[in-house]
């Protein structure tokens, strides 16, 4: 699995013009599922975002977890995260896990942040999704599973 996890003060998620997610303050996730993962993948990165420590303590030391903070996290498919464009200019997916595998797996997650006590809404899977966000930091973190 690869993750981009984004600190931000607010994000929104529409699709086809209506609200469907929205977060206060947190992580907005985007996460794509590979050809290759399985639960135990998304199990780790599950943790790893849990337990991230990108906020602020009071000494301005980003030494506390979305937990910590009382922030939610706002999880959101990105198979395109799978794109790669080493070969031309048009990327290919074949890395990416298909969409019905790949979306019980993002769900699978969803439910394991849940279960550290973090407040988690999704995006549509799927879906053509507008999403706006007001980036805190900015702070952005790469994740990849082992």
């Amino acid at each position: 699995m690869k993750a981009v996890v984004q600190r931000t003060k607010q994000t929104t998620l529409c699709v086809d013009g209506k609200l469907v997610s929205e977060i206060p303050f947190g992580l907005t996730v985007f996460l794509g599922v590979g050809r290759e993962d399985g639960e135990s993948q998304a199990a780790y990165i599950a943790k790893k975002i849990a337990f991230m420590r990108i906020f602020e303590d009071e000494n301005g030391k980003m030494n506390r977890s979305v937990q910590d903070v009382g922030g939610e996290i706002l999880l959101i498919s990105q198979f395109t995260l799978y794109g790669d464009c080493s070969h031309g200019n048009r990327p290919s997916f074949t890395e990416a896990k298909e969409p019905v595998a790949a979306k019980a797996l993002y769900e699978h997650t969803a439910q394991l942040l849940r279960d550290y006590g973090i407040t988690v809404k999704t995006g549509v899977f799927g879906a053509d999704m507008q999403i706006s966000q007001h980036n805190d930091g900015p702070v952005t973190i790469l994740l990849e599973s082992v």
